[in-house]
């Protein structure tokens, strides 16, 4: 069980590995498709940190996924460490609505790798 029991099911991790391109993201779209099921509130943890090589045939399935999750009050955090996954975001300018996470823990406690050293203590 995890540290915060009362959020579990509402919980998600979709997992992705390999490349991330215009012939695998269809897979990828229907496994965040999968991982929306139901209704209620849905907190979902996309890690990345498998993923070798990802362009922008990703974003369309990503930012679908986080409208979906918004709108039922709960959000959206992406894991990865990998520069060519931040340069996706970047050049999309998708920075902010997905910030990195450096693991699935520090997603599901909201701490993003990036912040500025000022917010480490709060």
């Amino acid at each position: 069980m995890g540290p915060h029991p009362d959020l579990f099911d509402e919980l998600r991790v979709v997992q992705a590995g390999g490349e991330l391109d215009l012939t695998t993201t269809p897979a990828f779209a229907r496994d965040l498709e999968d991982a929306r099921h139901g209704t209620g509130q849905l907190f979902l943890i996309i890690d990345l940190l498998g993923v070798t090589f990802m362009d922008g045939s990703v974003l369309a399935p990503l930012c679908a996924a986080w409208e979906d999750c918004h709108e039922r009050l709960g959000w959206v955090r992406v894991v990865h460490t990998r520069p060519g996954v931040g340069l996706v975001f970047q050049a999309s300018g998708l920075l902010e609505r997905f910030p990195r996470y450096a693991s699935a823990q520090d997603a599901w406690k909201g701490i993003p790798a990036d912040r500025p050293p000022s917010d480490q203590g709060t």
